[in-house]
């Protein structure tokens, strides 16, 4: 991972975070009672709200005994997982003689108790600066089968990264005995990079530290494929817009029976992400930026064809220690009918984006709607125009390259496709 690559807390505050989100998006952001209202009208699923309190009254006046056997009892602008109470199922026998319930930590908690913790919300115990805040209690979301063998107690979470409604980065977090069950990585939770492409795990950190397996067990961490990637990641990019969010962090749990639904939403997402990925964040929303991005499905095929992990190709890379590559280059580029069709390409250092002919990529049928990205704005000597972003396939020096390419009319040109230097990692340009 680039020095140059990485993305840090003033530069993602000053290029990302205040100009991309709204005051509108950020306070929203701010009230996990706010963005569930938000979300559902937008119909994005949540988990369902049982009860919210905002005065003293509504805690006493609440009829405690009809809470199901599940559920979360939560601060509305609680930070860092502080203040949430997690109940796993009832008590069978209670001392008191009165209804109770086990928590996630495996401690035992009464009415009278859970009373004392939403009081305790309500004065600003778990919020910013003390504020008073707002109670609610939700569905319980269990874990997924897919995760049991991994998160200790609670449920795991998906982090993802949405940036111009395109998801920029993900990270899988899962809970452990020293966390609490909770998926919080400062409370010590895992944090696991995930390939954006296929929805598998590939690097995973704890403490700040790479590991491999789970902390206690000899259980792999890379290789874990996440049921429903796509839904995931089209729930996540859809929340930008109803918020108000240019740039956000969106935590996604994956329900056994009903599928993804948001947690909550993050207007300064946390940069941990970037260590579990072993990938910087700025480089990868440096290649989003300006593009004209339609819907949360573009937005997530733009993701694939960019962030698509090529871990083995790498470290056959850096084994090879790189493969070398002239100015000029043939190369193949495949087609949408599976044909493959050799021409000659520039390798050029000094273009960031790789761009193909307009011509050639009709030919290839490329410019077809289905493989179309978004747009970008092209100055030229008759003023402005808009050139798609297209999906592209090609083959260089023998490695398979995916990637999202301009388009251009290179027809009184004799090399047809350039290829910028965004595409050329792992490779050692020969000047001559």
């Amino acid at each position: 991972m680039r020095l140059s690559s990485i993305l840090g807390l003033n530069a993602r505050f000053q290029l990302y975070s205040y100009p991309s989100n709204s005051r509108r998006g950020r306070k929203i952001a701010g009230s996990k009672l706010l963005t569930k209202k938000i979300l559902r009208k937008a119909e994005i699923p949540i988990p369902e709200i049982y009860a919210k309190f905002t005065t003293q009254e509504d805690i006493y006046n609440f009829d405690w005994t009809k809470l199901p056997e599940r559920f979360a009892f939560k601060p509305s602008k609680g930070l860092g997982g502080e203040g949430i109470v997690v109940v796993r199922k009832k008590a069978r026998h209670s001392s008191s003689g009165q209804v109770e319930w086990i928590t996630t930590q495996r401690t035992r908690v009464g009415i009278e108790d859970l009373k004392l913790h939403g009081l305790d919300i309500l004065e600003g115990a778990y919020s910013a600066g003390n504020v008073p805040d707002n109670a609610f209690i939700e569905e319980f979301v269990g874990r997924n089968k897919a995760f049991r063998r991994y998160a200790y107690r609670g449920t795991p979470d998906i982090r993802v990264i949405v940036y111009n409604k395109v998801p920029i980065m993900a990270m899988l977090r899962l809970p452990t005995r020293e966390s609490g069950g909770r998926a919080n990585i400062h409370q010590g939770a895992i944090g696991v990079g995930v390939d954006i492409a296929t929805g598998v795990t590939t690097h995973a950190v704890w403490h700040g530290n790479l590991i491999r397996f789970k902390p206690g067990s000899k259980r792999k961490l890379h290789g874990i494929k996440i049921p429903q990637w796509n839904r995931i990641l089209e729930i996540a990019t859809t929340c930008s817009e109803p918020i108000g969010l240019g740039y956000l962090g969106v935590d996604v749990v994956l329900h056994p029976e009903k599928g993804p639904m948001v947690l909550e939403v993050n207007a300064e997402p946390g940069l941990e992400i970037q260590l579990a990925n072993i990938a910087g964040l700025r480089r990868r929303l440096d290649r989003v930026e300006g593009l004209r991005v339609e819907s949360a499905q573009q937005g997530v095929q733009i993701a694939k064809a960019l962030f698509a992990s090529s871990f083995a190709a790498r470290v056959r890379a850096e084994a090879e220690g790189g493969k070398t590559v002239n100015i000029f280059e043939m190369i193949k580029i495949l087609g949408d009918q599976g044909q493959k069709i050799e021409v000659q390409a520039k390798v050029d250092s000094g273009a960031w984006r790789t761009s193909v002919d307009w011509t050639l990529a009709e030919k290839l049928g490329l410019l077809k709607e289905s493989n179309i990205l978004g747009t970008r704005k092209v100055r030229n000597p008759l003023g402005e125009e808009r050139r798609p972003i297209i999906g592209l396939t090609f083959w260089l020096g023998g490695k398979k390259i995916s990637t999202a390419a301009g388009v251009s009319f290179r027809g009184h040109l004799k090399k047809k496709v350039i290829i910028g230097r965004r595409d050329l990692t792992g490779f050692l340009v020969q000047p001559h």
